[in-house]
């Protein structure tokens, strides 16, 4: 029992002498303001493109065609049908009609035109989204999968996991053919 009130008298001690964390921060830097939501989902889009765009570039073009199983689409038609998809939310955010299906491996023959095409459709969100801005963002826009209205964030943000399920089925390509994905190599 003699031990507690010296326990007690360190931690007490201890608690007054080292800074917490928090109190480091604000004594050598000022806490910046949160990111607009704008800022924020942007960002997001670009990463899940740069994450995409890597791949596409990085994938060896003679394996562009690898499919897991005879019944999934192939490396090529993921990033077609992940990019394809991200003008659901460009045409509906420049209230255009929405695309009819996944864009066709037969008119993206080349790496370079499915690369080219990926980076494209990420250009071409960012800027419709950048476009809008914060107040924007809570624009309600058509759904193109249901008859109802949505917000340009909430079907924006959809699309971000939705690219992130297909850049997860891609690492899946990329082990299953014996390469380690952009995003899992040691950086320099």
């Amino acid at each position: 029992m003699m031990k507690s009130p010296f326990l007690a008298a360190a931690l007490l001690l201890t608690a007054f002498t080292v800074p917490a964390p928090a109190q480091n921060a604000m004594k050598s830097d000022a806490i910046k303001p949160a990111d607009g939501p704008s800022k924020v989902l942007l960002d997001n889009w670009n990463d899940i493109g740069r994450k995409l765009t890597a791949m596409a570039e990085d994938f060896p073009e003679d394996k562009y065609d690898f499919k897991p199983t005879p019944a999934q689409r192939s490396f090529a038609e993921q990033l077609l049908h992940a990019a394809g998809a991200n003008y659901f939310v460009t045409n509906a955010v420049l209230g255009q009609k929405p695309p009819t299906g996944d864009p066709k491996r037969a008119d993206y023959k080349t790496k370079a035109d499915v690369v080219a095409f990926v980076k494209k459709s990420f250009a071409d969100g960012a800027a419709a989204l950048q476009a809008k801005g914060d107040k924007g963002l809570s624009d309600l826009v058509v759904d193109p999968f249901s008859p109802q209205y949505d917000r340009v964030s909430d079907l924006a943000w959809g699309f971000v996991e939705h690219d992130g399920e297909h850049y997860g089925q891609l690492v899946g390509y990329y082990r299953l053919s014996g390469l380690v994905p952009p995003e899992s190599r040691p950086k320099k």
